[in-house]
């Protein structure tokens, strides 16, 4: 597995753990972020590669910062 893949996998389980913590689903993530629920997926799958505002409206749906959010890799 490539350094970026792995990257985006820990990122994908990072949104994914926060979104459970929250006590979201999918598809209310994506509401509350203003995204598709099929992109949330792929995030959280590592099949989709983030950029900044993405990241920051993901942060922002689930009521968090951004910092916070990435604190989720390491749990």
């Amino acid at each position: 597995m490539t350094k970026k893949k792995q990257k985006t996998n820990k990122f994908g389980s990072a949104v994914r753990n926060a979104r459970k913590a929250a006590g979201l689903t999918q598809e209310a993530l994506a509401f509350r972020a203003g995204l598709d629920r099929s992109y949330i997926g792929g995030i959280e799958r590592g099949e989709r590669n983030p950029t900044l505002s993405v990241i920051e409206k993901i942060a922002d749906g689930l009521g968090i910062s951004v910092a916070e959010l990435f604190s989720y890799t390491a749990k």
